[in-house]
């Protein structure tokens, strides 16, 4: 190989590999490496590729079950639904791009992940998206919700894939860095999945796509480093999409997966060319031989170096069997893509690298996947949390309930995210059963009556005060969410994001996280089939709120039988599935909530979660809705119950209002907002209440008649009464107040 200067300490750090690090990579070479060996190593030993800080706590997860028919480790998560069918679906972040450059950052985030369901033979049919922003007085945090919702909306609108549903929330310990998690599910024949392996020596490897450019060179490191006042200056590893070559390159390779000429195939996303190839060996347990000067490039004089670590979009790689590499280039160029022979799979168990004729690079694929390193990193809980943890309700000023009912629904958290969803063309394919802006999305499975239930969110607020608590609290949130549309959760995947793991208190944060996401996905009976996990999503030292995102999706027999989210007709019973508060006679559980929120600093306890109450009462929704005897199932979840009635009258299309008796237990102000968990709203014809009565009590599950629907106003007798026109111009208002405001770069 070409000799070059040896590396320095200065490049070695550049590339963010400690001098441990370093020590390793020479005793895995056997040798100093060259320059393009050492971005290899920096790229594939990065957070964002290793998990070298989470791997283990992984491993603990539970990821079986008897649908499961691919677990973690691939490109996405494969469940059977039965017919011959099964549906694929991740989750990913793309957070450092979308802080650094919103549009094209969560644009790719899109893309990418649309890659990774299709690379296993499935055509995406849905997608979600989470989304954290920062304060919303905060003068970049327009520009960053516009931005990112452009770059969702115009990826996903111009592919032809419709954005169903999702989460935005707003906390100021996001300023200096958003989230921006994206979530696709498709469908697919249960035996025709694709997976991302080389096998067979001699068979030939195919570059297929768009061509390779200088963009997002080092986007794995960057996406695995804390912000500072250099951030900026990071704005070219972030890469540029094209959603129309990635509609071609989706049907082109949907038309090759009919056959049988693919071996194994694997989106070019993170880390490039280097991910996809050693991916592929490692998991294949062979070796590959690249020529790099065969890889279409659309700019001049590119080295090695950049080949291998660009991140530009709308790329495979694919392992073909021998002799049918006209059979891929005949179908790609017909798609007008690119498309070349570019190396062959080998029996050496090395990444072997050409260019010009000269070997450039010679690396063991071994090192570079399960060699990589492996942390079990200090960890320790906050020193202030005990302090933080102590809070007592009754210190909140006290407001009446209805201005303060008022003010929570102009809240961004809670308010209409019309303006977002208006964006995203999620009619397309018209596969969509229940619009955007309820609890859950419901997506008929084209060609027959099933239907998936999707859902997507967290309470990073319940994981700051208690990550253990605030874990369980999101898989029992996106699953309750999935039984209001008669959805039985069959599979979950999530976005662990965190902050700097070299902390002990973040580490800390991210074991207990897992911790509950294992206690909570056991004990409802759904597995983590796939993830990823975000870390250093820090600004100058400061952190996220811990943000353990999950996405569920769920089985529906009959979209014919869905609910809504929403009252729908005047006379209708209004009643509670679950207990109104969770003790009478004691104080309301007000940790993390945005009644809390309201009034300061992010103090107390989340409010405890019983496993045993919230399947109880999630398997009697499904049983509620699948049966057609609830016309309206909504979840109380930010807001607690009384946003929840509110929202349950100026959700829907025709506003209509509810008069309601509780035994409301001390402050209003308090026990209506408390965002106790287990609770669903429903409304159903007085006809069918011993029907609904004797449903929720074969399943355990407490019900509680509340009142009924009907008038303009919103009644809680001895409580609030206000009109349905104030609630709904609160609740349509609030998220306006944020994109309204003038935008900061």
């Amino acid at each position: 190989m070409k000799r070059e200067q040896p590396i320095d300490s200065a490049t070695i750090a550049r590339h963010g590999l400690t001098p441990e690090e370093y020590s390793r990579v020479e005793a895995a070479l056997g040798r100093a490496p060259n320059l393009l060996e050492l971005g290899i190593f920096s790229v594939m030993w990065s957070e964002h590729c290793s998990y070298k800080s989470s791997r283990k706590l992984l491993r603990g997860l539970p990821t079986s079950g008897p649908r499961v028919l691919v677990g973690p480790g691939e490109n996405a998560g494969v469940v059977e639904i039965g017919d011959g069918l099964a549906v694929a679906f991740k989750m990913e972040s793309h957070n450092h791009p979308s802080y650094i450059e919103p549009t094209q950052g969560a644009a790719t985030g899109v893309g990418g992940i649309l890659r990774d369901v299709f690379t296993m033979g499935a055509r995406p049919v849905a997608s979600l998206d989470l989304l954290r922003f920062g304060d919303p007085s905060h003068p970049k945090t327009p520009f960053l919700v516009e931005g990112v919702v452009a770059g969702i909306g115009g990826y996903g609108n111009a592919i032809g894939v419709p954005t169903v549903g999702g989460e935005v929330a707003f906390d100021h310990a996001f300023d200096g860095n958003c989230l921006v998690n994206a979530f696709t599910v498709g469908v697919l024949r249960k035996d025709k999945i694709f997976l991302g392996r080389a096998a067979g020596p001699g068979n030939p490897v195919l570059y297929v796509g768009a061509r390779t450019g200088r963009d997002g060179i080092h986007g794995a490191t960057m996406a695995s480093a804390e912000f500072d006042e250099t951030t900026e200056e990071k704005r070219p590893t972030v890469q540029v999409g094209d959603p129309f070559t990635e509609k071609l390159l989706l049907e082109a390779c949907l038309e090759l997966m009919q056959s049988d000429a693919i071996v194994g195939i694997q989106d070019m996303g993170a880390a490039g060319l280097t991910s996809s190839s050693v991916e592929m060996a490692g998991r294949g347990g062979a070796g590959l031989r690249l020529d790099l000067d065969r890889v279409p490039v659309r700019e001049e004089r590119m080295t090695p170096y950049e080949i291998m670590l660009s991140e530009s979009q709308e790329r495979m790689l694919i392992v073909a069997a021998k002799g049918r590499e006209a059979e891929v280039e005949r179908i790609f160029r017909k798609w007008d893509l690119e498309v070349a022979l570019v190396g062959e799979v080998t029996s050496t168990g090395k990444l072997e690298l050409f260019f010009g004729g000269e070997r450039v690079g010679e690396l063991p694929i071994g090192p570079l996947t399960d060699g990589a390193p492996l942390y079990d990193r200090p960890r320790h809980a906050p020193s202030d949390l005990a302090e933080r943890q102590r809070f007592d309700p009754a210190t909140l000023p006290e407001i009446p309930a209805a201005e303060a009912l008022l003010a929570l629904l102009r809240r961004p958290t809670i308010a209409s995210k019309e303006w977002v969803y208006r964006q995203y063309d999620h009619e397309v394919r018209l596969g969509g059963v229940v619009r955007p802006g309820g609890d859950a999305a419901l997506v008929r499975v084209e060609g027959g009556k099933v239907g998936l239930g999707l859902s997507a969110g967290c309470n990073s607020r319940f994981c700051e005060l208690d990550p253990r608590e605030g874990a369980r609290h999101a898989v029992a949130e996106v699953c309750r969410n999935l039984a209001t549309v008669g959805a039985e959760p069959i599979g979950l995947t999530d976005c662990l994001n965190f902050g700097n793991p070299e902390r002990p208190e973040i580490m800390w944060q991210l074991e207990q996280a897992v911790l509950g996401l294992g206690d909570a996905c056991r004990a409802l009976e759904v597995p983590i089939v796939s993830g990823n996990v975000s870390l250093y999503n820090e600004t100058d030292g400061r952190a996220i709120l811990p943000t353990p995102a999950v996405a569920a999706v769920g089985l529906v027999s009959d979209c014919a039988t869905g609910a809504h989210s929403w009252f729908a007709s005047a006379g209708d019973v209004v009643a509670l599935l679950g207990e109104p508060w969770r003790s009478p006679s004691g104080p309301p559980e007000l940790g993390g909530s945005e009644r809390q929120a309201m009034a300061g600093p992010l103090r107390g306890k989340p409010p405890p979660l019983d496993l045993a109450r919230e399947r109880a009462v999630q398997r009697a929704c499904v049983a509620l809705v699948r049966a057609g005897l609830v016309r309206s199932a909504h979840d109380c979840s930010e807001g607690g119950l009384g946003v929840a009635l509110a929202e349950c009258c100026v959700m829907g299309e025709r506003r209509i209002g509810a008069r309601v008796a509780l035994p409301v237990p001390g402050r209003p102000d308090l026990a209506l907002f408390s965002e106790e968990p287990s609770r669903i709203v429903l409304s159903f014809d007085p006809a069918r209440r011993g029907e609904v009565a004797r449903v929720a009590a074969d399943h355990g599950a407490p019900l509680l008649e509340l009142g009924e629907v009907g008038g303009e106003r919103l009644e809680i007798a001895g409580v609030l009464a206000v009109e349905i026109s104030k609630l709904d111009a609160a609740w349509r208002g609030g998220f306006l107040d944020v994109v309204a405001r003038p935008t900061a770069i």
